[in-house]
């Protein structure tokens, strides 16, 4: 357990920040959810629209390192294939 004061209060933010960044990362795991449930569907419409909401929630959490950027980016750039290769 922590000693000083100092590392009892980085105990205390950690904590607060893993609240915060659970609740952002699950945020951001549901709207890719609804992007892949339209994939397997096979709604490619459903997909797309689903997809252009999920594009700024997955690089909001980039942004505010939840997840690596190049993470988001490969992420985005492989649903944009899948959604690319259903109408092939």
């Amino acid at each position: 357990m922590a000693n000083t004061r100092s590392a009892k209060k980085s105990v205390r933010k950690i904590a607060r920040r893993t609240e915060v960044n659970k609740s952002r990362r699950t945020r951001m795991r549901t709207f890719v959810r609804r992007v892949e449930e339209a994939i397997t569907a096979g709604d490619q419409k459903a997909a797309q629209e689903a997809f252009v909401k999920a594009q700024p929630e997955v690089m909001r959490s980039a942004q505010q390192r939840v997840l690596p950027k190049n993470t988001a980016s490969r992420r985005l750039s492989r649903l944009s294939a899948r959604i690319k290769a259903m109408s092939a």
